[in-house]
């Protein structure tokens, strides 16, 4: 009971510049604590933010900004605010994932270092032919080889093939085959493999130079120079029947039985007849048993000189071979 004449406590005033909820009561004010969001009803009525105290006591963690707390018009939170710390938690990336990007990535570095280092072999003028070495020729001369391969200089070195080289020597009858080897960084050695001549047809003053099939891979200036058995029947031997058995035969005598030739004829597949260059006669028979008739001559031909000379040697039958 109050009694008459006293005055009623004044409520305290609101401060004009509070704005939000903690404008709504007068009634509401603050612990001496100083923390907005401790506050209370004069009257002790229920409390009506939450106890961010107690939270913070129970959490370890602050209250968020501005979340439900209660302020002064001007100030904040007496003390300061507590700071949010935010923790990222870095976790390690999966060995099958790190495992995949190591592979990926090798695999892209090798084809780039693969792709420069073709790319320097087919493309770089530091390869590019500039030398042609050749050897194993003699029928055809190392000039006329120049010439025919003049289109490859200035190709890469790993551009050139043999079958390159073939091509561009096709047209010459001399050449059998070639072998090339690359000598980086700007030379190839090419190797001929030419056709050898057994025998030379006589066509008007010219001696051609023939081998086993009847190919004209040469000529020769004189009839001595040729150094090989003169086929009779001049270049019209070539279609005849026998050409093929008399060239077979002369195909596998050796060379130091070859150039004592004069020449060779046939009248048939079965009577080869040779003769050599001292005027004595070989009568060789089929072609047949070649190589053991060729054998059985050489030896005949070391012979010491008789008397009265041999002017027939036979080796139709090579195991018993007959001098006349």
């Amino acid at each position: 009971m109050i009694p008459v004449g006293s005055r009623k406590p004044r409520r305290p005033a609101v401060d004009p510049g509070r704005t939000g909820p903690s404008a709504r009561s007068a009634d509401n004010v603050r612990r001496p604590g100083g923390h907005g969001s401790d506050s209370v009803r004069r009257n002790g009525g229920p409390h009506r933010g939450p106890d961010w105290a107690s939270v913070r006591g129970s959490s370890g963690a602050g209250p968020r900004p501005g979340a439900g707390s209660r302020t002064d018009g001007g100030g904040g939170m007496d003390g300061g605010s507590d700071a949010v710390t935010a923790t990222v938690l870095a976790f390690p990336e999966p060995p099958v994932r790190r495992r995949r990007r190591w592979v990926l990535t090798s695999v892209v570095t090798a084809v780039v270092v693969l792709g420069a280092f073709f790319a320097f072999l087919f493309f770089s003028p530091a390869l590019a032919l500039k030398t042609v070495t050749v050897q194993g020729n003699s029928l055809l001369t190392t000039e006329e080889v120049h010439r025919s391969l003049q289109p490859l200089l200035g190709k890469p070195l790993t551009t050139i093939s043999d079958d390159d080289v073939a091509a561009l020597l096709a047209d010459r009858p001399e050449v059998a085959g070639v072998d090339v080897v690359a000598q980086p960084p700007s030379e190839i050695v090419v190797t001929i493999d030419e056709r050898v001549p057994v025998a030379v047809l006589q066509s008007g003053d010219a001696f051609l130079l023939i081998d086993d099939e009847g190919r004209e891979i040469g000529t020769a200036a004189n009839r001595a120079d040729a150094r090989l058995p003169l086929i009779d029947g001049g270049t019209e031997a070539v279609n005849s029947a026998v050409f093929s058995t008399v060239t077979s035969v002369l195909s596998v005598l050796p060379e130091g039985v070859l150039t004592q030739l004069d020449h060779a004829s046939a009248s048939s597949v079965d009577s080869v007849q040779l003769q050599l260059l001292n005027g004595q006669q070989v009568f060789w028979g089929s072609a047949e048993s070649s190589v053991a008739k060729a054998r059985a001559l050489e030896a005949l031909l070391q012979m010491p000189p008789k008397d009265p000379p041999v002017k027939v040697f036979d080796v139709s039958t090579p195991t018993a071979p007959v001098t006349r």
